[in-house]
């Protein structure tokens, strides 16, 4: 851990969205992020991969190869995936849907999660046919 005096630097660099809480070791700072990811500071205000997933997927040779389920928006309840489609299309897929268990999400090719069908729309993705 690192202070400055009383104050835990570590928790106010991931509460500024300047950091991500490292959950594999310790869930020390994670109120922290999520209220850095509500309030979109810092890395939160844009689109964002979290380093492991991108070491993960150069590993796996550039394919995200995650169960959908993990990724940290699904964790927060954000079950609404935003896919881009071969012509650049952005659809949405919602749970329950044709498509939705075999849509994954690749988040260095722009795709993302959505709380919502609105939140979707919002940003100029439409809901998927069938």
């Amino acid at each position: 851990m690192c202070r400055k005096g009383s104050e835990d630097l570590n928790a106010w660099m991931v509460s500024q969205g300047h950091a991500v809480a490292f959950r594999r070791y310790a869930e020390d700072y994670v109120a922290q992020e999520a209220e850095a990811k509500a309030a979109k500071r810092g890395i939160w205000a844009s689109t964002f991969q979290e380093p492991s997933a991108w070491r993960r997927e150069k590993r796996a040779g550039g394919e995200d190869t995650r169960p959908a389920s993990a990724s940290p928006d699904a964790a927060a309840n954000c079950k609404v995936k935003g896919n881009i489609g071969g012509k650049g299309t952005k659809i949405y897929h919602m749970p329950g849907t044709r498509d939705y268990e075999r849509t994954r999400i690749n988040e260095a090719k722009g795709e993302r999660w959505f709380c919502s069908p609105v939140d979707a729309e919002k940003d100029g993705w439409r809901p998927a046919e069938g």
